[in-house]
């Protein structure tokens, strides 16, 4: 028993090593290369590959969402609104191969966007927490606030516009300042 629990961590963790180097959608057979068990034993642990994606997101949420609601949440509008965006800048970076491979395969997996959409609503209560203001806004410019802070408008001012960490910090916090009034 103990050695079946211990393979099918090592499966689950070769998938999210192969991911964090920018495999995206790795294979079964990629990932049972990487942790060194054959093919079938990838098969006698998973039924297929979004049940793998369901552990791995079971064993990882936690450490996944403290990157979100930790951070300094005092002080104005405008110093929260920036520690917002460097928070979230911070966790979109160090996720971004996850949330690129969750994107790959959400369109395909239930459970993906289930999954998805829980984050989305935890995320934008978060955005509550951080900046309480946002309730005396219109629900358009509401919407925008979730748009302008989100992991795809993040990835691409970062990988598509080129700007650097503080740039795209910078563009969110000024958009932010535009949609929230002071």
């Amino acid at each position: 028993m103990q050695r079946s629990v211990r393979s099918r961590e090592l499966i689950i963790k070769a998938m999210l090593a192969l991911i964090e180097e920018g495999k995206l959608a790795p294979t079964a057979q990629q990932v049972a290369e990487r942790a060194e068990v054959g093919i079938r034993s990838v098969f006698r642990h998973f039924a297929d590959m979004e049940s793998m994606f369901d552990d791995a997101n079971k064993l990882t949420r936690d450490s996944y969402e403290s990157l979100f609601v930790s951070g300094d949440r005092e002080g104005t509008l405008d110093e929260r609104m920036l520690h917002a965006a460097e928070q979230r800048a911070e966790a979109y970076d160090s996720l971004k191969h996850m949330l690129l491979a969750t994107q790959i395969r959400r369109w395909n997996s239930p459970m993906l966007r289930k999954n998805y959409a829980t984050a989305q609503r935890r995320l934008r209560k978060d955005l509550d927490d951080w900046l309480p203001e946002l309730t005396a806004i219109s629900n358009t410019h509401r919407e925008a606030v979730d748009a302008i802070t989100s992991f795809e408008t993040w990835h691409r001012l970062r990988e598509h516009q080129g700007l650097t960490k503080k740039a795209g910090i910078d563009v969110v916090v000024t958009t932010l300042q535009l949609l929230i009034p002071q």
